[in-house]
């Protein structure tokens, strides 16, 4: 089939990478892509947010699939535009895609379907904001109702920065802190079916041990060596599943990609956000592992026919990625900068390390800076501390001026 992928970011270089080595795949599109994109897809400029030009793009190329990676395309409903061109499209409807573009409406959700998660207020006052910090204390959890990339969230024991981030936001939610570890759960669903992924878990701040300021994740790893083998049956039984019949039930099947941000605490599994769409830099890793040709399973989540696919298969290998970002990340990020050593990762580290892009772009013949975080390299071995040791050396290859990386990711996972 004829498959077209919109965004630009590491999420959609990796789904485009594992598209290119599906034998089904006869033609893969990009739009508007990345530097690395251009290596595996054919690119194509679209404005992402116009539903109405993505259409006609994908009806132009004679796609047979459109997969929508980011989410603010999703929730302004690009998906819904491809699906009224007649072209079936993976990714969920502008209004099933609330789950993650109002943080109020997915807690709403999560309480018509049981699912258990952090007790939290809704606000839109000062007067409601100090009410909400008040219940919780420290450490204060305050997040943006609204999309923001990945950095609407605020996790201080200081109240004041909690109260001026509540407030710079039109609307709030402030919930109780969830101790314990985090882990990202994906799961691929046509509104009925529910495939889980392999569990995942990133790294949200900026800086080595936890340090510095919250970013849109700085690298992940998969699997998660610590976690209880049962986890991924008791989070389909009690989060999953219930959420994709709750959607259903109001009238808003949602079809795509379930992200469930998790929180394993003291008192069991709580999610503390669900996203609409492959994270990043997750997706990085768990598609590393992922044995089953990918584009079958997108197809039947677009077509409702997830039911009728055989279990998914993995590898054994463990997967890390560590993310390369620009000078000032999470701040104004500086671009615009060279980078170099890419051929010499391809040369010397692939298969089992490579390299996709993020914020990149074409300047003549040289690949350069062009957003926060720039390349995710990312490696493969038979285990944790294998493909933890191939990541870095890929990644010192690389040189780009004033970059940032934390040395860290999977580290504890890897020594445990």
């Amino acid at each position: 089939m004829k498959v077209l992928v919109i965004g630009g970011g590491a999420r959609e270089h990796a789904l485009c990478r594992s598209l290119s080595l599906d034998s089904d795949v006869t033609a893969l599109y990009c739009a508007p892509g990345n530097a690395g994109i251009a290596e595996v897809a054919e690119l194509h400029p679209v404005d992402a947010l116009d539903g109405a030009a993505v259409a006609r793009l994908a009806t132009e190329l004679g796609a047979e699939l459109v997969v929508v990676g980011p989410e603010a395309p999703l929730v302004a409903g690009v998906a819904d535009a491809v699906r009224a061109a007649g072209i079936p499209c993976f990714g969920p409807s502008g209004e099933a895609a609330r789950l993650e573009g109002s943080k109020a409406f997915a807690k709403d959700v999560m309480a018509g379907a049981g699912v258990p998660t952090a007790r939290s207020y809704v606000c839109t006052t000062a007067a409601e904001i100090d009410t909400a910090l008040d219940a919780f204390g420290a450490p204060y959890v305050v997040k943006d109702d609204g999309l923001a990339a990945g950095k609407g969230v605020v996790v201080t024991d200081d109240v004041q920065a909690a109260r001026a981030h509540a407030l710079a936001c039109d609307r709030v939610v402030i919930e109780e802190f969830l101790d314990g570890p985090e882990v990202s759960l994906f799961a691929i669903t046509d509104g009925t079916t529910v495939l889980p992924l392999q569990p995942a878990q990133d790294f949200k701040r900026a800086l080595d041990d936890d340090e510095g300021p919250n970013t849109g994740g700085m690298g992940a790893y998969s699997p998660l060596p610590w976690a209880d083998p049962k986890l991924v049956d008791e989070v389909m039984q009690s989060v999953l599943q219930p959420t994709v019949d709750e959607l259903r039930r109001r009238g808003t099947p949602f079809s795509g990609l379930l992200y469930a941000g998790l929180a394993i605490t003291s008192r069991g599994v709580r999610v503390i956000e669900f996203n609409a769409r492959f994270g990043d830099p997750e997706t990085q890793v768990v598609l590393a592992r992922l044995k089953t040709p990918l584009a079958g399973v997108l197809l039947g989540s677009a077509n409702g026919t997830l039911d009728e696919l055989p279990p998914l298969k993995w590898r054994d290998d463990a997967a890390v990625t560590v993310v390369i970002a620009s000078h000032n990340y999470p701040d104004t990020p500086r671009t615009g900068d060279p980078i170099e050593g890419l051929d010499e990762v391809a040369a010397q580290d692939a298969p089992h390390a490579y390299v996709l892009h993020a914020g990149t772009r074409r300047d003549g013949d040289a690949v350069v800076s062009a957003g926060g975080r720039v390349l995710s390299v990312t490696a493969t071995a038979k285990d944790l501390a294998g493909a933890r040791e191939r990541a870095y050396a890929a990644a010192a290859r690389i040189r780009l001026d004033g970059s940032q990386l934390r040395t860290d990711i999977a580290k504890k996972a890897a020594e445990a």
